[in-house]
């Protein structure tokens, strides 16, 4: 079968991208369309340049820079691409991507990280940091949003079979588009991470510094907690807002390359996870080196860290929710978790694993839809 697999953009090395490379790991005779590109991620990625198609907007100014100022463009721009004389369209989605146009005689299987979330479950925060609640640009905003909105209900029905990231999403894809969808988890490198049992006196928190990520809380909580330290690794528009807003115990590395990130990692007491995540690839991480997570016990959360073996729950996302699960962490004793058993939960979200349940899926699909 001829392949074609369909991303929204490569500009950056985040979980759906290194998904997009996996599923060409499995059919590597296939092609790539994406909205926009940059060669040097593709070659981070391990993606051969030759073998990407991208759309009108990577000719646009600017268009690989800021290529979101063109979201309107977005669906009309998906629709574009010619997918004549391939067997199997395979979508890599959290935006546009399961838009694309197919024939009767193509089978789509729409990879679905999430419904968009802008115009769905996070319109109106999305707004709000965007300081777009009132005045003419606010309005103008909501209409584009509301005309994605429609588009993207609409172009769920050109999609096969959905395959979900986790089942959180899954309930999500029930709700926002009327369709069924099977989980298959994303694939974690846990390779790249080595069990670490000497752990020191720290804990950890890492994301971009985006305010839905609530890492503000986290810093929050252990501003109240001056006995603690916190490490905050990451980058985003709200670092100067958290570093001024930081106590003496809270140290803000911003980004850090891969090493540094690993080690600390490996040696904190416990990893902090405060999003509201539709799966979330670092607690996984973070448990593939032995260290237990402590996570608002909502969304993603709930099926990559599991509560009383590789850690535990916070119930609400508030400063003193995070305050009483560290409490709770440190009453449970110096070593209240296995760090293996913390790694051998993490091996279940090998790449291994998700490799081998895609090919499945869409070869047994495929079989399906030629037979009928």
């Amino acid at each position: 079968m001829k392949v074609a697999i369909i991303h929204e953009w490569l500009v950056t090395v985040g979980g759906s991208d290194k998904v997009t490379k996996a599923i060409l790991d499995v059919f590597p005779d296939a092609e790539i369309y994406t909205l926009v590109a940059k060669k040097e991620i593709c070659e981070e990625l391990g993606i051969p340049w030759e073998k990407v198609h991208t759309s009108f907007i990577q000719k646009m100014p600017f268009g690989t820079k800021k290529h979101r100022a063109y979201l309107p463009l977005f669906p009309f721009a998906i629709e574009q691409f010619d997918l004549r004389g391939y067997d199997v369209i395979i979508s890599s989605s959290h935006c546009v991507a399961k838009g694309v146009l197919t024939k009767a005689d193509q089978l789509h299987i729409s990879y679905c990280h999430s419904p968009i979330r802008y115009v769905w479950d996070m319109y109106n925060e999305y707004l709000e940091e965007s300081h777009l609640t009132k005045g003419l640009k606010s309005w103008v905003v909501r209409y584009l949003l509301h005309r994605i909105r429609k588009w993207d209900m609409l172009s769920s029905f050109r999609v096969d079979h959905f395959i979900s990231n986790s089942d959180y999403v899954g309930r999500r894809i029930r709700e926002t588009y009327r369709r069924e969808s099977t989980t298959i988890h994303p694939n974690i490198d846990i390779s790249n991470f080595e069990l670490c049992e000497e752990k020191q006196d720290y804990y950890l928190t890492c994301s971009r510094l985006v305010a839905y990520k609530k890492i503000d809380l986290v810093i929050e909580a252990f501003n109240q907690m001056p006995d603690k330290k916190l490490y905050v690794v990451g980058d985003g528009p709200n670092i100067n807002t958290y570093r001024k807003m930081a106590g003496p115990n809270v140290v803000i590395m911003g980004y850090q390359p891969f090493s540094v990130l690993k080690e600390k990692m490996q040696h904190a007491k416990a990893f902090i996870f405060a999003a509201d995540e539709d799966f979330g690839m670092l607690p996984i991480e973070a448990e593939s080196c032995g260290t237990p997570v402590i996570a608002y016990g909502h969304g993603g959360s709930l099926e990559t860290v599991s509560e009383g073996n590789t850690g535990l729950f916070f119930k609400e996302q508030t400063s003193e929710a995070i305050i009483d699960a560290v409490n709770r962490f440190e009453s449970l004793g110096e070593r209240p978790f296995d760090y293996k058993e913390c790694r051998k939960w993490a091996e279940h979200f090998s790449e291994e694993r998700f490799k081998c349940e895609i090919r499945s899926f869409v070869e047994e699909k495929y079989r399906e839809f030629v037979e009928r």
